[in-house]
């Protein structure tokens, strides 16, 4: 179970406080996978960063029995001056995991070659990213996060952790970010959508997918308007 009780969230930008997270109050059951659909910007990276405990609320707090990995992609809790198989070893040890034996699976899985034992800051996005997800899998997460957005690497590799959620879901819940309907459809099995800061939790993934379209259309529909006012004035 993960229980979001009166999270609040808001950043400061050009064009004054962007609210992504008002007063949410909900609860995820640990037995069903969740896609969060919402459009660009509306927080739902954010709000996978704040139930993975990278980032917290301004206000109200996340209740939680369940492990949670953080968000895959997010590689925060690597130093750049470390390298990929010292923070390997130094995440295994704080999560009790066996250090020889994760250390080897992320050498083998994350496929970073020499760059294994050279600095994290000298990788790229799409190299901290496979590290951070081969260490998530290695310590057996309850429930893993994923934002699709910041997943990287090639159609192989891509492939490749796919096949390994697949794996995982056989005894671990999915809380999913992802822009692709499809993606969605085959990780999940209920969703929730996130807009103007509230989040609304729907039984299937199709109903929340047929929510999302609506907004994203009514959006279209306000951006098109001022093009179509003056083509008529033409």
């Amino acid at each position: 179970m993960i229980a979001l009780e009166n999270v609040c969230k808001a950043y400061r930008t050009n064009k004054g406080w962007n609210q992504v997270l008002d007063d949410v109050s909900i609860t995820l059951p640990s037995n069903r996978n969740v896609g969060i659909l919402g459009l660009n910007g509306a927080g739902k990276s954010t709000l996978l960063r704040i139930i993975g405990g990278a980032e917290p609320p301004d206000s109200g707090r996340v209740v939680k029995d369940v492990r949670t990995s953080w968000p895959i992609g997010f590689s925060g809790g690597f130093q750049k001056g470390m390298t990929g198989r010292e923070g390997t070893r130094f995440i295994s040890r704080v999560y009790g995991a066996d250090v020889r034996k994760t250390e080897r699976f992320v050498g083998k899985f994350a496929e970073l070659g020499p760059y294994y034992d050279m600095p994290v800051g000298t990788y790229s996005s799409g190299m901290r990213a496979r590290l951070a997800f081969a260490v998530s899998i290695a310590m057996g997460f309850d429930c893993y996060l994923v934002d699709e957005a910041t997943s990287a690497g090639d159609r192989r590799f891509r492939d490749k952790y796919r096949a390994a959620f697949k794996k995982l879901g056989s005894h671990a819940q999915f809380i999913m970010v992802s822009h692709q309907s499809g993606t969605i459809k085959q990780f999940c099995d209920m969703s929730a959508v996130l807009h103007d800061g509230k989040l609304s939790v729907y039984d299937t993934v199709d109903e929340g997918m047929e929510v999302y379209e609506s907004i994203f259309a009514e959006k279209r529909a306000l951006r098109d308007r001022p093009k179509r006012a003056q083509q008529e004035e033409l």
